[in-house]
């Protein structure tokens, strides 16, 4: 994940401010609390444009559709997957996507790498056939669907066929703002005095305003300092297919009605600061919508989070929301009955109040830190569970290692640690871990396939191992682009992988000038090789003298080191291995299999039979805790695993790959059980796309590895850790290719 597990980062699909549309302030309000609870890892936004308008977007709009172009879909898409966006939000009203009935939202989905969640904001009871259909698409296309009310599961449950489990109510958002004295508020908005009563949002034939005005005359009857106020511009729709006409017929009824004094249209969109002003100023909130089928309001969610008296039709929203003594509900187009219901709240304050209390705990619930905390968790919940469906794996046989990338990644110094999207990054410089890894891989290239463009390297990395080590033989790791080795980077882990690329050199180089450098670099070393107490540190040392030993097996000064610490790794297995869990450590983290293989190549080099069953006992416990259903799932970097079983998902790395390889093949050469060679080869595919995601890490044709596999799939990075992973994998298996695809040729004697 491109956070941490539990703070995926996000993408937000929906219109966008300074776009007058309540789809566009709840998107942006959702993603402004989203950012705020992790401001390292801010929400973007992906807006949709209606074709005649453009809009000055601001910075957290990454990208910007029209919504009549599908090509923009897919092109969003894939902006978003090169982002590594972990999960994407789509909100969605019909009337905000292009294409039939919305359609073009599909081709957005379609391409998508990350999970989606799709929050619907309109769920119809009874829907055409066409709109049905484009509901169960985006139920099809989505990872979880969020409904803002109870009742949208079950029209979807009943009426679409959806899933119940496959839904997740999540209230409408409201601010969380500090009460404001109704006198004061009144003051603000000129209605000192006055009883108020509001209805806002934008205006259309559908909000009932008409059955309103036509109550309004009962309710100046009793209460003649009345004031209605209207708040909102016409919306946008309206507007564009019938201009003013609506609003008008309003104003005009007003007057017929005699009710200029009691009645104003403000007639713009509010901002949330007027918007709050209004409604603390409010006595009665009004939402007499006249259908039945409604299944969100927001205006009515901010009400009631507000704690206002409400007097609403009881559209479905409206129903849930007000349930509980919430609020009042009067038959749709009933003008008596609502005058009713808005004259018996004002006379009745202690009902009134009581009404505004129950009303403001509720939206507790509802306020925006509380509902991004909610999506928050839902995102942390798919973006778990989520996974491509991988494509049915066909094996292709095993490709021919290939040095070509490996020899971009290096200049005449050294290799570079890292490559954004196949380029070198200088910046980052060099490592000594990642050359030494090289080094075993380059020299197994030549000695293994008679590689010519391997063996080019091998001088390269020796010469940089001699200019990293220190007086005392231990190394310094990095080293700057302008040939500075940064001082106190020397680690226990930079000194083991660098005897195990020399011990390597040692025990296949096939050049006497590579070997004797090797070994005296080696030999220097071994004082403070024989202090290693670090897990990996003292495996990868021991790995490098196993090597060193298979030619000089008399060499009493690496075999001691060796034995000892073989030794040290046997007692920590001791001291930590308890019931099933079979290992050195309290967690499953990285190079895991390189710790089982030191011991396997101890014991054969010693014929020490306890080392080579405590290899063999910990090899199998990593291989059943990694390989299910018949592929590998390396342990992820993105929290690893402990006792408790509970395992980072992704994160997966080349390195457990190409060391897995290498463990089980030296499990074969002790045991002959053909299982560790299936193994071997399962690793070494997991790179080329046998995956939980079914996408190939490691291209054949340039021997480029990616970094590791994350949600969105393979990283676009590819370092030197991770190409030489990849070619020791390769290496690993039996028979090797030469690299015109012919049998490997006899072990070369002289440099190429």
């Amino acid at each position: 994940m491109s956070t941490t597990e539990s703070h995926p980062k996000v993408a937000l699909v929906g219109t966008a401010p300074p776009r007058r549309c309540g789809i566009a302030t709840f998107t942006d309000d959702l993603r402004r609390v989203l950012t705020d609870l992790h401001p390292a890892s801010p929400a973007v936004q992906v807006a949709l444009t209606d074709r005649e308008h453009a809009y000055d977007y601001g910075e957290p709009v990454v990208f910007e559709i029209n919504d009549a172009q599908i090509s923009d879909y897919r092109a969003a898409a894939e902006l978003v997957n090169s982002r590594d966006i972990d999960v994407v939000c789509v909100q969605h009203e019909f009337g905000i996507f292009g294409g039939p009935s919305g359609r073009h939202v599909d081709e957005l989905l379609e391409h998508l790498d990350a999970p989606v969640v799709t929050t619907l904001h309109t769920v119809l009871a009874d829907p055409p056939p066409e709109l049905r259909a484009a509901t169960r698409r985006l139920a099809d296309r989505s990872d979880r669907l969020v409904v803002l009310a109870e009742q949208a599961v079950e029209l979807l449950v009943d009426g679409y066929g959806i899933e119940a489990d496959h839904v997740r109510v999540i209230p409408h958002g409201i601010p969380d703002l500090p009460s404001i004295e109704p006198a004061a508020a009144k003051e603000a908005v000129g209605a000192a005095g006055r009883t108020v009563l509001l209805t806002f949002g934008l205006l259309g034939p559908s909000k009932g305003i008409d059955v309103a005005l036509e109550a309004m005359p009962e309710v100046v009857a009793a209460f003649p300092d009345v004031i209605y106020v209207v708040l909102g511009a016409t919306h946008p729709h309206v507007l564009r297919d019938h201009g003013e006409a609506h609003r008008d017929s309003l104003e005009q009824r007003v007057r017929d009605l005699g009710l200029e004094r009691n009645v104003t249209f403000v007639d713009r969109y509010a901002d949330l600061d007027e918007l709050c002003l209004h409604l603390a100023a409010t006595d009665v909130y009004l939402t007499p919508y006249l259908g039945a089928d409604q299944i969100v309001s927001g205006t009515l969610a901010y009400a009631v989070g507000m704690g206002r008296a409400v007097v609403s039709t009881p559209y479905r929203y409206a129903v849930e929301l007000l349930g509980e003594g919430r609020g009042a509900l009067v038959p749709f187009g009933d003008a008596h009955a609502l005058a009713g219901s808005v004259t018996s709240l004002l006379r009745d304050a202690e009902g009134r109040a009581a009404m505004q209390r129950r009303a403001f705990e509720h939206g507790r619930q509802m306020t925006w830190p509380a509902v991004a905390r909610a999506y928050e968790e839902l995102f942390a919940e798919v973006v778990a569970s989520h996974e491509r469906r991988p494509a049915t794996w066909v094996p292709v046989g095993t490709p021919a290692p290939r040095f070509d990338f490996l020899r971009r990644m290096t200049d005449d110094t050294g290799l570079f640690q890292h490559a954004a999207h196949g380029i070198p990054t200088r910046a980052h410089g060099y490592c000594t871990d990642d050359v030494s890894r090289a080094l075993v891989a380059a020299v197994q290239g030549v000695a293994r396939c008679g590689d010519p463009v391997a063996a080019g390297l091998v001088p390269t990395y020796l010469s940089f191992l001699a200019d990293a080590q220190r007086d005392d033989g231990s190394f310094e790791n990095l080293l700057s682009f302008d040939r500075r080795f940064v001082p106190g980077t020397a680690s226990q882990d930079t000194l083991g992988q660098a005897v195990w690329g020399l011990g390597s050199v040692v025990g296949e180089g096939t050049t006497e000038g590579w070997r004797r450098l090797a070994a005296e670099l080696l030999d220097r070393s071994l004082p403070e090789a024989g202090d290693l107490t670090d897990t990996r540190a003292m495996a990868y040392a021991v790995a490098g003298l196993a090597s060193y030993l298979d030619r000089f097996p008399g060499a009493l000064g690496s075999r001691g080191t060796m034995e000892r610490l073989a030794g040290r790794l046997a007692d920590r297995l001791v001291d930590h291995a308890s019931g099933s869990w079979r290992w050195f450590d309290d967690e499953l983290t990285y190079a895991n299999t390189k710790v089982c293989e030191a011991l396997l190549l101890a014991g054969r080099s010693s014929d020490h039979a306890g080392w080579t069953a405590d290899g063999l006992a910990t090899l199998d416990f990593v291989l059943d805790a990694t390989f299910a259903d018949g592929r590998f799932d390396f342990v992820g970097n993105d929290g690893w695993q402990g006792r408790d079983g509970r395992r980072a998902s992704f994160g997966q790395q080349p390195i457990e790959a190409g060391y897995t390889a290498q463990a089980c093949m030296v499990a074969y050469e002790v045991t002959a059980d053909e299982r560790y060679v299936d193994r071997a080869r399962a690793a070494v595919e997991w790179l080329l796309g046998r995956n939980r995601l079914g996408v190939a890490l490691y291209d054949p044709a340039t021997g480029r590895c990616a970094d590791g596999l994350d949600r969105h799939g393979a990283s676009g990075n590819a370092g030197g850790e991770s190409v030489a992973c990849a070619l020791l994998g390769l290496l690993a298996l039996p028979a090797p290719l030469a690299v015109d695809g012919a049998a490997a040729p006899p072990a070369a004697t002289t440099a190429t």
